[in-house]
């Protein structure tokens, strides 16, 4: 078969073949790609901090800071407030809208424009936020936000998956949830150094424009990746692109990828025409299906985000102050972001099963002991006076499961959906991980305060079962993908216990 002036057989991919080197243009396209996390890791960071601020609270939330001030308030039903959460889960429903348009955006216009109209609608997004003068604002802000975020979640992880050597893809895909991790952790500061200020929660919510623009920028100084040029029928331009990526010194190596590469896009091409939801619900793809639910569905029910949004209100809950309660959150972020480094640094050596299973025991331990602890200081009543060790038991028990959450399940729900999926699948495959990832995240995040209110500390028991579930599902039903070429993945359902009844030809 010809494409494009290339010589192609009919043979499997020869991208397994390829040992690509990591080159300077790899590192510095990864870079900018993974920096869009930084705009769904602030977002996160921010939002639970602000809802702690007093003058927010004073001008939006008044009937919550009534509450909060009540000496005998139930400690586990303080921020129980539905509009609070609305202004928090909003972004979810957007995210979530915007995730499912930005398979076809990206499929039609590339990864990288995909990545850059995310980039600007986050900012307007965020300077809207940072001006809001009603409730009406503030949503419509958070509505473009997760218009944003979605757009950056969905195009992002393709983008490293398709860029990154296959030897050393989990290590460049991780470094999307470590911009996350470094997103959290920023806005915490930024929150601690505003929180006193009467303006504060303004300067906090508005400069969510910084990583938007620095990531919008980056994205100006990089190119599309090869396979999705491919795809869209510009050879020449893709041709450039992966030359670029791996070095004029490989030019062998670049035409054989590029062969290969071709190939797979001239079957996306010819396949284009069958509708994703048809596709997907064919057989032989039931394994793609089932991972690319189920990976982002747990991930959330780790509990994980609705932690991380509400670790302020959560650490103000069990005694701390405002000050404090926020140092607490900023401890958490740094733990999880020095873990991220951890799974960066043995994600392609120890493969994901082994991170999955081992950052789920640990997570699980903790929830346990965390339900345990709260159980047995404050009841069942919440009306019981945490004493400052236990608070502090808390805190430690929490970062222990961040860090669990860091090198496991944070990196890996968005590296494994974005390499599973065969080319012409992949856009849409991705859209339909980071729609159930927001679908699932707004729920939680809807319901989490009330969760806390109703449940006490039986909602941590809820997230350990969880844990416990997913780990197993791991065990049983994932397959490694460490190492494996994402257009060669094909072999991993053809060879699992399980998948290959669904993956080999009848």
């Amino acid at each position: 078969m010809a494409i494009g002036g290339l010589a192609l057989d009919d043979d499997d991919s020869e991208v397994g073949n390829i040992d690509a080197k990591i080159t300077a243009a790899v590192v510095m396209s990864c870079i900018v790609a993974a920096s869009c996390g930084l705009l769904f890791g602030y977002d996160i960071g921010i939002s639970g901090g602000v809802t702690t601020m007093k003058p927010f609270l004073e001008k939006f939330f008044p009937s919550v800071l009534k509450k909060a001030s009540e000496a005998k308030t139930n400690v586990y039903c303080v921020y129980d407030s539905q509009l609070l959460t609305a202004f928090t889960s909003s972004l979810y429903v957007a995210g979530l809208v915007a995730s499912l348009v930005a398979g076809r955006l990206t499929a039609a216009y590339g990864r990288r424009t995909t990545m850059i109209l995310g980039g600007f609608t986050f900012l307007f997004g965020a300077i809207i936020n940072g001006l809001a003068a009603n409730i009406a604002m503030l949503i419509s802000g958070r509505i473009l936000l997760g218009f944003g975020v979605g757009f950056t979640n969905q195009a992002a992880p393709v983008y490293l998956s398709e860029v990154a050597p296959p030897r050393w893809r989990g290590a460049f895909n991780s470094g999307f949830q470590f911009f996350i991790g470094v997103g959290v952790v920023a806005a915490n500061l930024i929150n601690y150094g505003t929180d006193s200020h009467r303006n504060g929660w303004r300067i906090s919510l508005g400069l969510a424009a910084v990583p938007a623009a620095i990531m919008t920028v980056g994205c100006l100084f990089i190119s599309d990746t090869p396979s999705s040029l491919l795809a869209r029928g510009k050879h020449e331009n893709a041709h450039a692109s992966l030359l670029k990526l791996r070095g004029v010194e490989n030019i062998a190596d670049v035409e054989t990828e590029l062969a290969a590469l071709a190939r797979s896009s001239q079957l996306a091409i010819e396949a284009r025409a069958e509708p994703f939801a048809k596709t997907i619900l064919e057989r032989r793809y039931r394994p793609h299906l089932v991972v690319a639910v189920a990976i982002p569905c747990f991930q959330q029910l780790t509990g994980i985000t609705v932690n991380a949004f509400y670790a302020p209100v959560l650490f103000r809950s069990v005694g701390f102050g405002s000050g404090p309660a926020l140092i607490a959150t900023l401890i958490l972020g740094l733990v999880n972001l020095g873990s991220l480094l951890v799974s960066t640094m043995v994600i392609d050596r120890f493969g994901r099963r082994f991170l999955f299973i081992a950052g789920g025991i640990q997570m699980f331990l903790c929830q346990i002991a965390v339900a345990t602890l709260l159980a047995v200081t404050e009841g069942s009543t919440g009306n019981g006076e945490m004493k400052k060790s236990y608070a502090v038991a808390v805190v430690v028990l929490l970062c222990i499961y961040a860090a669990g959450f860091g090198w496991s399940w944070g990196p890996l729900s968005w590296l494994v959906p974005s390499e599973i999926f065969p080319l012409k699948m992949r856009p849409s495959g991705q859209s339909l991980s980071v729609a159930v990832n927001f679908a699932v995240t707004f729920a939680l995040s809807q319901t989490f305060l009330a969760t806390l209110c109703d449940f006490k500390y039986g909602a941590f028991l809820f997230y350990g079962g969880w844990i416990f579930v997913m780990t197993v599902f791991v065990i049983l039903f994932l397959p490694e993908t460490k190492g494996i070429p994402v257009d060669s993945m094909y072999q991993v359902w053809e060879k699992h216990w399980y998948w290959q009844r669904f993956s080999k030809p009848t």
